[in-house]
């Protein structure tokens, strides 16, 4: 039977792909504490629906970046693609253009960034590490001229985080391999982001006419700092629970960020997605949209560009019934009385 919401694809995945590929889309760091706070801090907020209102027609379309998309979900920088599927972050890019929305192309892609501009049906946004400056220049010179609309700065990567199961697995080799071998370079590129400081927002800013996202803020005091710096939105993320584990949820440190940025850029958040109600809940908490990671993964791995569109269909379907079933007939009108948090 074809799956009917976004977690049964999780089993089809894990059992079409090798078992360290499946760990390494699949672990966090340590005791992998944060990894299960991401969905658990979800189910924990409860929602208040509002009755007897008009939601004889949903409106999910909105933009992200000035840029048009017909629901706010988009598709989270996630590395290797290549290892749920052979075609890899070009069957990832056609979804999600076919789903009408954009896709965030990760720098550890297993497809240079031009073939997957190339196949893509949809807007891009380039996610960007940076291993040296010159590297990172490179990067951002070629993802403006194959058309992309943003970059987002990862920044929560100044060192790896201990995921035990890559350890065991080999993986950090397989991962260095495989990026010698797209960026056409004898360089190991592991990040080498610990020697950046906030001054990297103003170098980046100097050599790209693009807005600039920054990814992994969980603080209010950093995400002002990224506005003040002239970010044109942060995206709130712990990095999939693979960084500093027992650090905070995405979702619990939204409304103190939105606070912060106080209107002047957008918000986003990824990490723990699986629901549409699930990004109800972001969404009344103050984000302009979600991004969803792992899911996409599922999706790929269990039937390709197929998978990746329906698993974005479900998402969209989810949340337009909630929405609905909540009382709430256009996104404007999801609001934080919606939420109840513990």
């Amino acid at each position: 039977m074809e799956p009917i919401n976004v977690l049964e694809y999780e089993a089809l995945a894990q059992a079409r792909m090798v078992a360290s590929h499946w760990d390494y889309y699949a672990g966090g760091s340590d005791d992998e504490v944060t990894l299960r706070a991401n969905r658990a801090a979800f189910e924990r907020i409860r929602l208040r629906p509002r009755v007897l209102v008009d939601v004889s027609q949903i409106e999910l379309a909105t933009t992200v970046l000035g840029v048009p998309v017909q629901m706010p979900i988009l598709v989270a920088p996630t590395a290797l693609h290549g290892l749920a599927h052979d075609e890899g972050e070009c069957a990832t890019a056609r979804a999600a253009g076919a789903a009408g929305t954009l896709m965030t192309v990760s720098t550890s892609a297993t497809r240079h960034l031009e073939d997957i501009a190339q196949a893509a049906t949809g807007p891009l946004w380039f996610q960007l590490y940076i291993w040296t400056y010159r590297q990172a220049e490179e990067l951002v010179r070629r993802a403006e001229a194959a058309g992309y609309r943003a970059i987002v700065l990862t920044v929560d990567l100044p060192k790896m985080g201990n995921r035990e199961k890559d350890r065991r697995n080999g993986l950090h080799t397989l991962h260095s391999t495989i990026m010698r071998t797209a960026y056409e370079t004898e360089e190991d590129p592991a990040p080498i982001v610990a020697t950046l400081t906030w001054d990297v927002l103003d170098w980046l800013r100097a050599r790209t006419a693009l807005p600039v996202m920054v990814k992994g803020i969980l603080t209010a005091e950093d995400a002002a700092l990224a506005i003040e710096r002239g970010a044109a939105g942060v995206v709130v993320s712990n990095h999939g629970g693979r960084q500093l584990d027992t650090a905070i949820s995405a979702i619990e440190a939204l409304p103190e960020v939105v606070a912060a940025v106080a209107g002047r850029g957008e918000v986003y958040l990824d990490g723990g997605i699986r629901r549409g109600t699930d990004v109800l809940k972001a969404l009344a908490l103050g984000a302009r949209a979600v991004l969803v990671g792992r899911p996409i993964l599922w999706g790929l791995a269990a039937r390709g560009e197929e998978g990746v569109r329906h698993v974005l269909a479900l998402f969209h379907d989810e949340l337009e019934l909630a929405m609905g079933l909540a009382g709430c007939p256009t996104l404007a009108s999801v609001a934080p009385a919606l939420v109840r948090l513990p």
